[in-house]
């Protein structure tokens, strides 16, 4: 089962270069739902005995974060007519490399943790903080505000990976709450870029500087 885990966890890592280094919108919208399938199985393999809230929480992870989310992000995409980022703050290629340097780091500093004396949690907490910051790198150096959305949702991902560690200390409310929340959010930010789309004729969210004038 480890070594299921850990094959897991290396995928999430390879889905976050790529999407590093992809500068067309839609692929990363794709490549955030793949991240957000493997999140939702993750539970279920981190626990001998499943509980009901744990294979509930699992199959609202699975909807929201590999379905409907993407779903809302792609719709929002097709309303833009949007494809590309083209101009971000920091290229594609040099993104991948400052992204592949971050996990290297990661690896390096916590890869020998063992939270809790887990031996199927040993790669939580380094595969958590560089998915944050591979989030984080998407969040601050596009320029799309669709792009932005993603970068949110990887952080996000990142987030949900390091609570893996106090499943069983979350009540289940607690968690479909934080699950409403982030659908809601994508939703409301989806229609937002619409109207700034609408606005504007464009989502380069450097254009929104002109608003101070």
């Amino acid at each position: 089962m480890n070594d299921v885990l850990n094959a897991l966890f290396v995928l999430i890592l390879t889905l976050n270069l790529f999407a590093l280094g992809n500068g067309r919108i839609l692929s990363v919208i794709r490549i955030v739902a793949a991240q957000g399938v493997l999140l939702g199985i993750l539970p279920l393999l981190m626990h001998e005995h499943l509980t009901f809230p744990e294979v509930l929480s699992s199959a609202a992870a699975i909807s929201l974060k590999g379905i409907v989310i993407p779903g809302i992000m792609a719709k929002a995409l097709r309303d833009a007519q949007m494809k590309r980022e083209v101009e971000p703050l920091v290229g594609l290629l040099p993104s991948t490399i400052i992204g592949a340097l971050v996990t290297a780091l990661a690896f390096l500093v916590f890869s020998r943790v063992d939270p809790a004396s887990r031996s199927d949690a040993s790669l939580i907490i380094p595969t958590s903080i560089t998915t944050v910051l591979a989030g984080f790198i998407l969040l601050t150096t596009r320029f799309k505000a669709l792009s932005q959305v993603l970068g949110y949702l990887v952080l996000e991902n990142g987030i949900y990976i390091f609570s893996l560690l106090l499943v069983e200390a979350i009540p289940l409310v607690v968690e479909m709450g934080i699950l409403l929340d982030l659908l809601v959010s994508v939703f409301i930010v989806s229609i937002i870029t619409n109207h700034i789309n609408r606005a504007f004729s464009s989502l380069d969210t450097r254009r929104l500087a002109s608003l101070k004038e």
